[in-house]
Order: C-alpha cells, then sequence, then structure tokens
C-alpha cells in the first residue's frame, strides 16, 4: 500500500489521540518524517521504536495498521542497504550478539525447542560485539523472575531469508555498530548453556535460516505474485499466520476491507482472509471468502485469468477436504475449462492435473487418476528444475497410486525419485520428508517387509514430531501406520497402543463421521481378529463400516475391506452365511474399482474359500483357493506372506479332496 502525507497525518492523530508519545516528538514526526531516513526515526530515541516493537510482539492491529506505511519504508530501507552490503560479506558467515531477557515460562519453552525453529517477530537489533549485549543480558537477569539471554547468532549471508544490513552509517547513533534484522527472522535453536554458574544468565546458540513451511509460501507467494505493487501486507500476513495469531491477521485484513475502494485490494484481501481460514480448518468460511474474491474478478479480468483459475483450484481443495465429491467433482470440471485456454505447458494445468488425480484417488479410482498425475509430472518436467519440490509431490502422487494398483516396483521407483528430491533441501526436518519415508513405508508394507516399512514409519513420524502440533492429524496416519507394521509382526500390544494413539488424535480434531476415524476404527478391530478377540473385532469393524458408508462412494475400495474384515470375523465364529454374504460384497466392489490382477482380488477369493473350507465343501473351496494363487504369482514376490498364506491353504485343500 503506498503511503502518502495522508498516512503520516492519519498515524500522528492517531498517537495523539491515544497518548503514544509526547506532543513535541508526535510533532516532529509528523513534520520532518521525509527529511530523515526510516532507519533514522526508528533509532531516534522517542516513541517509534517501543510502539512498533509492542505492536509487533502483541499482535496490536490497529497500531500495525496505523504504521503500515513506516513499518513497508522500514524494510525496504533495510532491503536496499542488505543489497549494497552483501557482496561485502564475500558469502563468509559471521557471528552477532543480542541480549535480551526472556520470562521463566518463555524460557523453558525456548530450552524445549532445541533443534527446532524459533522466530523473532519485530525488527530485529543486534551488534557484532559481544561486550555491550553481554552486560544488557546480565543487568536484566537481577529482576524479578526474568532469566537473561545472550543470543549468539551464527549468519550465512548465502541464506536467502530475512534482508539485514549495518546501519551504522544511517542510524541516529552513528558511532554504534549495528546490525538491524526485518521482520521475522527464522533460527535454529542449538547449545543452550548456563555462564558465569549464574542459574538465570544463560547464552543460547542460534544458526540463521529460511522459513520452510512450503504449503504456505506457495499461497502468499501465489497473492503476492498477483497483487503487483498495490498491496504490502503479504510479509506481514504471513508472519501472522506462522505464529498461529489467525484471530489478529482476521481483524487486520477486516480493517484494510473497510479502508479500501479499490475491487482489486478487495479481491487480495477475500483471498487473504480465506487462507486464514483454511489454515484454521474452517472450509466452509474459506470457500465463502473465495467465492467473494472470484466473484470480484469475473466482474473485472478475463474469465480465463489465471487469478480465477487458482482461487477454483483452492475452492475445490476445500470440497476435498470436506469430502464433498460431487461439489468436488463440478468444480474441477469449471477449473479445468477455464484452463484449457492456457497453453498446453502452463504451470497451473499441472497444478488441476495433480488436484484431479487426487480427487479420482481419493474416489478410489486408480485406473483414472494416474493420467491426470502423469500430465502434471510431464508439465513439470518441461518447465522445472530437476531437483524441483513440485515434481517431488507429483512422483509421490504417481508411486503412492501405483502401491494402490499392485505395481510395486513402479511405486518403489516414484516414492524414491521424490525421497532424493526432498533430501536435497536445506531443512533436515522438512515435512515433505516424512510424507517420502512414509509413502516408502506403505510400499515395503504391501510387499510384506513389515519391519524395513516400521524404520521408513518411524522416520516419518520422527519428523512430524518435530514440526507439527502434537494433535495434528497428520500424526494420526504415522502412529496408524506403525500399528499396522506391528500387527503383522504379531506385535500386538505395541500395536494397539498405536492404533489408540492415532484414534485419540482423530477423535480431538475430525468430524465423527470422518473417514480417518474409520481408518483408526478399522486397525484396531484389525489387532483385535489377530489376537482372536472376535466379539470386539467385529464392534470395531462395524463402527468402520458406518463411517465408510457414509462418506464413500459405493464402489470405494475401502468398503470391499471393510466387508471383507466383516466376514472374517462371521467366518471364525462360525455364522458362515453372514460370512460369504460379506466377502461376495467385497469381492464384487474390488472386481468393479481394482485392475483383474490386483492382490486385494486375490485376498478375497482366498477368504470366500476359506468360508466354504468351514462349510465343508471343499470343492467350491478349492476354486477359490486356486484363482487366490493364479493372481497372487502375477504381481506378489515369491516369498511374500499373503502368497504364502495362498498356497499352503491350496494344498491343504488338494489334501482334502
Amino acid at each position: 500500500m503506498e503511503h502518502s502525507e495522508e498516512a503520516i497525518t492519519k498515524f500522528t492523530t492517531y498517537c495523539r489521540k491515544n497518548g503514544s508519545g509526547s506532543p513535541t516528538n508526535i510533532d516532529r514526526f509528523e513534520n520532518e518524517y521525509n527529511a530523515h531516513s526510516p532507519i533514522w526515526w526508528y533509532t531516534y530515541p522517542s516513541f517509534i521504536h517501543s510502539m512498533l516493537n509492542y505492536a509487533l510482539r502483541c499482535m496490536k492491529s490497529d497500531i500495525i495498521i496505523n504504521l503500515a506505511f513506516f513499518i513497508h519504508d522500514l524494510h525496504q530501507q533495510i532491503q536496499q542497504l542488505h543489497e549494497q552490503q552483501v557482496n561485502s560479506y564475500h558469502g563468509q558467515p559471521f557471528t552477532v550478539y543480542r541480549g535480551q531477557g526472556l520470562s521463566k515460562v518463555t524460557f523453558e519453552k525456548l530450552q524445549n525447542t532445541k533443534g527446532g525453529l524459533i522466530s523473532f517477530n519485530n525488527f530485529l537489533s543486534t551488534s557484532p560485539e559481544r561486550d555491550t549485549p553481554l552486560g544488557f543480558a546480565s543487568s536484566i537477569s537481577e529482576g524479578v523472575d526474568i532469566i537473561g539471554i545472550l543470543f549468539i547468532m551464527s549468519i550465512d549471508p548465502t541464506v536467502k531469508s530475512v534482508p539485514f544490513a549495518s546501519i551504522k552509517r544511517v542510524s541516529y547513533f552513528d558511532k554504534e555498530n549495528e546490525i538491524l534484522f526485518s521482520m521475522h527472522t527464522v533460527f535454529r535453536v542449538g547449545a543452550i548453556q548456563q555462564m558465569d554458574n549464574n542459574d538465570r544468565l544463560f547464552q543460547v546458540e542460534l544458526q540463521f535460516t529460511s522459513d520452510h513451511d512450503e504449503q504456505l509460501r506457495i499461497h502468499t507467494n501465489r497473492i503476492r505474485e498477483e497483487a503487483g505493487n498495490g498491496i504490502e501486507w503479504e510479509r506481514l500476513a504471513t508472519l501472522l499466520l506462522k505464529i498461529g495469531q489467525y484471530n489478529k491477521a482476521e481483524e487486520l485484513f477486516h480493517a484494510l476491507l473497510e479502508q479500501t475502494f479499490n475491487e482489486n485490494e478487495k479481491s487480495i484481501y477475500y483471498r487473504f482472509l480465506g487462507l486464514i481460514k483454511k489454515e484454521q480448518g474452517h472450509y466452509e468460511q474459506t470457500i465463502s471468502y473465495y467465492n467473494q474474491a472470484l466473484r470480484i474478478d469475473t466482474k473485472t479480468l478475463l474469465s480465463n485469468n489465471s487469478r480465477s483459475i487458482i482461487l477454483y483450484n483452492n475452492i475445490c481443495q476445500m470440497y476435498d477436504n470436506m469430502e464433498a465429491n460431487l461439489e468436488l467433482v463440478s468444480c474441477y470440471e469449471k477449473a479445468l475449462e477455464i484452463q484449457k485456454t492456457l497453453p498446453s505447458n502452463h504451470s497451473d494445468l499441472a497444478v488441476s492435473y495433480n488436484n484431479i488425480g487426487s480427487m479420482y484417488n481419493d474416489m478410489g479410482e486408480y485406473s483414472k487418476a494416474l493420467p491426470f498425475y502423469d500430465k502434471a509430472l510431464e508439465i513439470q518436467q518441461k518447465a522445472l528444475p530437476s531437483n524441483h519440490p513440485d515434481l517431488a509431490a507429483s512422483q509421490n502422487n504417481i508411486g503412492m497410486t501405483y502401491n494402490k494398483v499392485g505395481e510395486y516396483s513402479k511405486a518403489l521407483l516414484f516414492n524414491e525419485q521424490s525421497l532424493k528430491i526432498y533430501q536435497k533441501t536445506p531443512a533436515p526436518d522438512h515435512y515433505n520428508l516424512a510424507v517420502s519415508y512414509n509413502n516408502i513405508g506403505n510400499v515395503y508394507d504391501s510387499m510384506g517387509d513389515y519391519l524395513k516399512a516400521l524404520s521408513f514409519y518411524e522416520k516419518a513420524l520422527g519428523i512430524k514430531q518435530k514440526t507439527l502440533s502434537p494433535n495434528h492429524p497428520s500424526l494420526a496416519i504415522s502412529y496408524n501406520n506403525i500399528g499396522m507394521a506391528h500387527n503383522k509382526m504379531k506385535e500386538y500390544s505395541k500395536a494397539i497402543s498405536s492404533h489408540e494413539e492415532a484414534l485419540d488424535i482423530c477423535k480431538k480434531t475430525l468430524p465423527s463421521n470422518h473417514r480417518d476415524l474409520a481408518t483408526s476404527y478399522n486397525n484396531i478391530g484389525n489387532v483385535y481378529d489377530s489376537m482372536e478377540k472376535y466379539s470386539k473385532a467385529l464392534s470395531f469393524y462395524e463402527q468402520a463400516l458406518e463411517i465408510k458408508q457414509q462418506t464413500l462412494p459405493p464402489n470405494h475400495p475401502s468398503l470391499a475391506v471393510a466387508y471383507s474384515n466383516i466376514g472374517s470375523v462371521y467366518n471364525n465364529i462360525g455364522e458362515h452365511s453372514k460370512a460369504l454374504s460379506s466377502h461376495e460384497r467385497s469381492l464384487e466392489i474390488r472386481q468393479q474399482s481394482l485392475p483383474s490382477n490386483h492382490p486385494d482380488l486375490a485376498m478375497s477369493y482366498n477368504n470366500i474359500g476359506m468360508v466354504y473350507a468351514k462349510m465343508g465343501n471343499y470343492s467350491k473351496a478349492l476354486t477359490f483357493f486356486e484363482r487366490a494363487v493364479q493372481i497372487g504369482q502375477q504381481l506378489l514376490s515369491s516369498y511374500h506372506p499373503k502368497l504364502k498364506i495362498f498356497r499352503e491353504n491350496l494344498e491343504r485343500m488338494k489334501k482334502k479332496l
């Protein structure tokens, strides 16, 4: 947002009304603002420095909005100085220091963050000299319940993150050698050590780094690109979202909406509000805000404008999160119709192809999903560098789908290619690495190598525990996978423990009919089934089936799993007619939704054979066991546990006849 004399006058009027600063200093700022640089005003001993840092630290949206012109100017001057000075570092790391006081509670949180990331929300003053910051930390530690901290910050000037600059020549205090960082510096926390045997004075090592929240970066970069020079709020919005200040961010953009008559700016603000609601998990409100932006765009822009395409894709993702399949299909059809006007290798087409592939994947229509994933990857391979994370995401999608259709060698190939790209990311604990480890674990699980699968699942969980909140739904996925591996290895108590962790998270974070809850119920049922506690198993299986019937298409492969599990329990407790009915329904779904040589079809034939064997109809049982072995031999390795079971059942039945 371009500032003007009006913005300065509005700010000083606000200060006078709220008693912020002395009348003399307010008058001087109003009359002489353009006579000095923003850094000069920031370091000048008046009300500006304290007011700005208080507003950023406490997220006071009214002050931030009134100070927006100054925040912008200060950031721009730091950026300009950084560009002038960066070559003087010759790419060599250097160290700066900062003395600060922390409350005991905040210090305990910092200790628990060791190895993780810490962000400073305000403009950050540091010194290349140690003595003054140490003296400040020592003196402030004498306060009640305050811990003195000497931050020792290692700065790699090649890291492209927040700009910083030496302000010695432009500061009010021209003899102080200070390095000033712009807002939202991110550091990795290293060693924390007590100093001088003083339990209230510590040194904390920090490593300057970049922020690797890839999804949020993509969203805010998109909005920034489309806004051009007409808006300067995206950096502040990103900051508010990163630190979880959703209500403050919402206040900010509602205030901005009230102040502007510019339709383009209104569209941008609605998109930010949509992003805020998305981060909070309020998907219906997200759709409402995106639709308001879309209505403005369709009035003022061409119908095939890329901004409208992105909005359609964002709306589609919300319908996907809400599991609203009918609305989702309609939404993607609209998005794709608009995108057909774009060049065949346009990057937005790749986004849509991936989204449509994911839609079909979620619906269990894997043969339809793969061509869309392939199209997305083909476009990205032409348009992006070979180590771009978007390539890795597409390879993950393809690998995951090949695993579901039983083509394990292809699945492993694509997932390992994806992992190689993610391993090159600067962040060792990047969430996308967890996704790759999880997907590779899934393939090894499908191949019957449960120990290897468990190893990858545990790597994925380790990363998620460092990067996600304790009740994040993605943690439940990892706990479920680990539980399934333990169950297959006959480690039942470990399996139950992991699945109960997953179920607890799902109950806290998801609607009562969410399909991830069904997954947890199903998995706990599997363990009780393995332990021959059939009444408990049946109870959990039926809860899983009820949710799946509410949320999935009638021929979804996941429904086949539910019917199959229930059929196996009925067979074990001697209710053979119910068992046969359930297994036949499972087979019918799999015949409609899976390739004719899929291992799950082999399992259905095996299960029906087991029921006929229990009923004493050995000739029919033999026929179904033969089909199971015939299919199993096509895709399963010769040592796969399932194929071994199919063959043993077939041989046993031959001996009966």
